[in-house]
């Protein structure tokens, strides 16, 4: 999902992290971190677990204070106006606290409160956030009582009561189910056109269905970032050629075309009376015109050839795990 450019004519960047640091003691869990993210963007926030993503997220709301670096919402700044910050910022941290004696409409008015609306103000945003996630049926009863999904939807409308320009949401569709998914997906995308908005997920389908762009970060360092198609054309698989054919004619197709000097390396795989080869180019180049013509050259028929979309599953485990991405 890709936002179109012309939603503005230039773009604001409402969130600038710029060498972002947090040293808890000698250990640092994140470091040097930098990325902005633009009026009318939503960026996926990825990385295993461990690798600083929540803190990263925490020093961005002020939560958290940097060791070094600093970031600055809509132009202010974390270290020296957390107040404006903080006023400025939709968040919802992973594993929301929640009132548990309190019932969501009572918890959504407290929060409404807290943040000095008014009382025509404050009724008109509850009314609106209950409505937008579908909150009617569970409004009287003890948030203690809530699904896992209830409780994450309660806190995503206390993210959005104030309608804040930056929203910070971590893990925003944990514990909901397939329906509520799309429904919370759909949500982001028809606010997401002004707004500036980060997500981290462990969904990376999540990333090719609402984020703009994707940054990764492992062990606190920031290790890859793109666009989703961006991302996935670094996959070792983007462009591979896979080709189904006999068994018996699957170590001479693979040794043929291993000497072609456009390929970088070939598997092969055996099941049965069929085996699968799949080529990958250097540089990622297409190929798969140029190895049907020559298999077809040497009589070496194949039932499929197709040419494989990278994968961000891949290119994650590739930047987090280089030695067993392959």
């Amino acid at each position: 999902m890709v936002h179109s450019m012309t939603k503005h004519d230039s773009p604001t960047r409402l969130i600038e992290v710029d060498g972002l640091t947090k040293a808890f003691g000698s250990v640092a869990a994140v470091n040097g971190v930098t990325f902005h993210v633009n009026r009318g963007e939503v960026l996926g926030f990825l990385g295993p677990n461990g690798a600083g993503k929540s803190t990263t997220m925490r020093m961005i709301t002020g939560y958290l204070t940097p060791t070094s670096g600093t970031a600055r919402i809509g132009g202010a700044d974390v270290r020296t106006e957390p107040k404006a910050v903080k006023q400025k910022i939709g968040y919802l941290p992973e594993g929301a606290p929640l009132y548990g004696d309190m019932t969501p409409e009572s918890y959504l008015d407290f929060s409404a409160r807290i943040r000095h609306m008014n009382a025509a103000d404050r009724a008109r945003s509850v009314k609106h956030v209950i409505a937008r996630l579908q909150l009617e049926e569970v409004l009287c009863r003890r948030i203690e009582t809530l699904s896992k999904g209830f409780k994450r939807r309660l806190g995503l409308a206390q993210a959005l009561l104030h309608d804040p320009e930056v929203l910070i949401l971590d893990e925003p569709t944990d514990g909901l189910d397939p329906n509520q998914k799309h429904a919370v997906r759909q949500l982001i995308n028809d606010i997401s056109k002004d707004k500036a908005i980060i997500i981290s997920t462990h969904l990376l389908e999540e990333v090719d269905a609402i984020c703009d762009r994707a940054i990764i970060i492992d062990h606190g360092v920031l290790v890859g970032e793109g666009t989703p198609a961006e991302l996935q054309a670094r996959a070792d698989n983007h462009n591979a050629v896979a080709i189904a054919l006999a068994s018996s004619l699957g170590d001479k197709a693979a040794e043929f075309i291993r000497a072609m000097p456009e390929i970088l390396r070939v598997s092969v795989e055996h099941s049965g009376a069929m085996a699968t080869l799949r080529a990958y180019p250097r540089d990622h180049a297409f190929v798969a015109d140029i190895v049907a013509a020559r298999l077809r050259a040497q009589a070496l028929d194949f039932h499929e050839l197709h040419t494989e979309a990278g994968r961000l599953d891949l290119v994650f485990r590739q930047l987090t795990l280089p030695s067993q991405a392959a």
